[in-house]
């Protein structure tokens, strides 16, 4: 899935240019002003939850945009761990000092760099409190680390779709924007005149609500592609590189360490019998965070995909190559045949053709000298365990 930024050189222009454009939108919003800033607390502006509401739902429809047309590989895309107590109390503390002082870390930055006094005078308090946590770690090591809850996201732990999950977030800002012109009308007794006029603000929060909709055409790739591909190996659309069991077997006896081997088994088929320089995946490993950590990037290594049959083996390979990766090859007739013609072949009694002498001796040496190599190998292979998220209790 091809990255946004075409060179990692240009990583730090990029950001830099996007930093200042950033610095750029929140200063125009009037967030270097700590009046704006805090008029959401006493409801006299809401500024502040409309453009970050903002910020949040674009990024929220692109990010599933982009991954749904395959310009975003979710499983680099860094997800924010969470620790429980400690994101209580800092909320906490960052929600009082957001009240006293009128910022924010980022716009309290914001403030200081066109000069601003408070603004200046709050990022200096918040380099003293970063000195003070610093020195102070070890007493606040405990609830620092305390209740991890994982890579959490709200789908997961709420236990919807990604599509539900991100038209109901849609529906609620477009909910929240019209609820708080609502307490600003009330409070200041008058209406809010960058909101007029107000049926324009109505539709702008019904474009919202219609654009949450489109989360429903653009399912989970999780879900959505795996479906895709089985769809067209059932239509024959399929075709990929194979390589017989025999080329295997052959391969395997030379200790040739230009292949990898992709085991899409059953853990516990796998743990009973796995094939040396294997490592055992699930189709959902392939979507998730540090995918391409299992995947050989080296565009030489022969990247083998085997299952217990073929048709699962392709389903796998087609994924895998959609990621973008060469030089796949998936294991004809499955882990199935590989054990019957290799692992467990037994030589004909008689009438053994000629022309498959050579290849029957092969098959029945090869039988005994892999089940050794299997034996000796067996503790290097690697399981990839399903990683489960802890959503609470003690």
């Amino acid at each position: 899935m091809g990255p946004l930024i075409p060179a990692n050189g240009l990583n730090l222009v990029i950001g830099l240019f996007l930093g200042i454009a950033f610095g750029f939108v929140l200063e125009q919003a009037g967030f270097s002003t700590s009046k704006k800033l805090v008029g959401m607390f006493y409801g006299y502006d809401f500024t502040v939850l409309r453009v970050f509401f903002t910020g949040g739902l674009v990024a929220m429809i692109g990010v599933v945009a982009f991954a749904h047309f395959g310009l975003l590989d979710m499983s680099l895309v860094y997800i924010n761990p969470t620790y429980l107590w400690s994101a209580i109390v800092g909320g906490l503390i960052m929600g009082l000092g957001f009240v006293i002082g009128g910022f924010c870390p980022g716009t309290s930055v914001c403030a200081a760099a066109i000069g601003k006094i408070d603004g200046i005078i709050f990022v200096v308090g918040s380099l003293f409190g970063v000195l003070v946590f610093a020195e102070g770690y070890p007493l606040f090591e405990g609830i620092y680390w305390d209740k991890f809850l994982g890579n959490v996201q709200m789908s997961e732990t709420l236990g919807i779709s990604q599509g539900l999950f991100a038209f109901l977030f849609m529906a609620m800002g477009a909910a929240s924007f019209l609820f708080t012109q609502w307490v600003e009308e009330k409070v200041n007794g008058k209406p809010n005149p960058v909101l007029q006029p107000k049926k324009l603000y109505i539709g702008f929060s019904a474009v919202i609500f219609l654009v949450g909709l489109s989360a429903f055409i653009l399912p989970n790739p999780e879900v959505s592609k795996p479906k895709e591909v089985k769809k067209e190996i059932q239509n024959g659309k399929i075709q990929a590189a194979m390589i017989t069991p025999d080329e295997l077997a052959l391969r395997i006896i030379n200790y040739d360490n230009n292949i990898k081997i992709y085991d899409f088994r059953p853990t516990e088929e796998f743990e009973k019998l796995s094939l040396p320089n294997s490592i055992n995946l699930k189709i959902e490993d392939l979507f998730r965070k540090g995918s391409n950590k299992l995947l050989a990037s080296d565009i030489e290594v022969k990247k083998i995909i085997i299952a217990d049959n073929e048709k699962s083996a392709l389903e796998a390979e087609e994924i895998i190559k959609d990621k973008g990766y060469k030089n796949l090859y998936v294991l004809k007739g499955g882990m199935q045949k590989f054990a019957d013609e290799i692992l467990n072949f037994n030589m004909p009694a008689n009438n053994i053709p000629q022309n498959m002498l050579a290849t029957y001796n092969f098959r029945k040496s090869a039988s005994k000298t892999i089940a050794q190599i299997i034996k000796d190998s067996k503790k290097s292979n690697v399981i990839v365990k399903e990683k489960k998220r802890v959503l609470g209790g003690c």
